[in-house]
């Protein structure tokens, strides 16, 4: 495959570069594979596609301040850094922008309480390893210096950063939000429990992967950048349950199908781990885990179009995608959302 075959022309107005006042009020097209139906409602219609018995499955991970600017020591040459992974202690791997002049002894400062020394490079293109260096209660020194890394589509301010975390964001460590979790209000979800489906839990902090298109001719040749993940023995079990007792397994997001399909054998059953997977999912793949998806609308030939295209074809994911195009569906990470059954 050729991750030109993945492209779609899409006008830049439909970028939405804000929320919606109301996180449950943005717009919903489900996608029916059996009939290959397409259906325009709103996000509240997803009561309707869920049934009692189902597994509802998130991603917890909350975004942190990754984004800092600093100012070299000597020279006062501006500079960017973009926390991408904690290592050990206070070294972290991260993007730096301009990355040419982010050079090993320099240091720069972002304010009275932190500055940085760079200490080498990364494998990865503008990546550079760090080491943070500050007094006092880490998280509360960050929070203080740094801000939530928006997407480079989204030119906008963002007023309030919490509307970048979803309602049930926890363990902080991704350096982007599982966007399709952001239509989720607590009222909803209380809903959703009240008609018997299960809401589980699972982990993946979002990492470089999300900063890097597909610079690959062939898709084939494109490597995904490995992300930390955690599936609790409770989660795994409660999801097994349904899936024998006949319920659907429906992800949240990318991240969280992501997931699942990293711990998930062959026979579908999922297991309780922890650790690093990089795993990409491109047409072709069976799915072992995940019976359905709720998503967001995905970036011209990205991996996350490439996986949302694998639970279809390639051809009906785009000719899906032309609909919503045509109907002005609001695209990207604060866009409206589609529902895969």
């Amino acid at each position: 495959m050729q991750t030109s075959d993945f492209y779609y022309a899409l006008p830049q107005e439909l970028i939405a570069q804000t929320p919606m006042a109301d996180r449950a009020a943005s717009r919903l097209l489900i996608y029916d594979r059996s009939a290959r139906s397409v259906t325009d409602g709103v996000f509240s219609d997803v009561l309707a596609q869920l049934r009692p018995g189902d597994v509802l499955v998130r991603n917890t991970t909350r975004v942190i301040p990754a984004r800092l600017f600093a100012a070299r020591e000597d020279t006062g040459g501006r500079m960017e850094f973009l926390l991408l992974e904690r290592l050990e202690g206070d070294e972290w791997k991260c993007l730096a922008r301009p990355a040419r002049r982010a050079r090993s002894g320099y240091r720069y400062v972002v304010n009275d309480e932190l500055w940085i020394s760079v200490e080498g490079e990364t494998d990865a293109e503008g990546g550079r390893r760090i080491r943070l260096h500050y007094d006092g209660i880490f998280e509360e020194v960050l929070d203080r210096a740094g801000q939530v890394p928006l997407p480079p589509y989204i030119t906008e301010r963002l007023d309030d950063p919490e509307r970048y975390q979803t309602v049930y964001a926890r363990e902080r460590g991704s350096a982007a939000a599982p966007t399709a979790g952001l239509h989720f209000t607590d009222s909803l979800l209380s809903d959703i429990r009240a008609m018997g489906v299960d809401i589980v839990d699972v982990l993946l902090h979002v990492g470089l992967g999300t900063f890097r298109p597909v610079s690959a001719e062939r898709v084939e040749d494109h490597r995904m950048h490995a992300e930390y993940y955690e599936v609790s023995a409770d989660a795994a079990a409660r999801i097994n349950a349904a899936r024998k007792n006949g319920g659907r397994i429906v992800a949240v997001g990318t991240t969280s199908a992501r997931t699942l399909e990293s711990v998930a054998d062959e026979a579908g059953v999922v297991h309780a781990r922890s650790g690093w997977t990089s795993i990409f999912i491109t047409p072709g793949y069976r799915f072992r885990a995940v019976d359905a998806l709720i998503t967001n609308f995905h970036l011209p030939e990205s991996t996350l179009l490439m996986l949302v295209s694998a639970l279809s074809s390639r051809e009906e994911m785009l000719r899906v995608y032309a609909h919503a195009v045509e109907e002005r569906y609001r695209f990207f990470s604060f866009g409206d959302a589609m529902m895969i059954v």
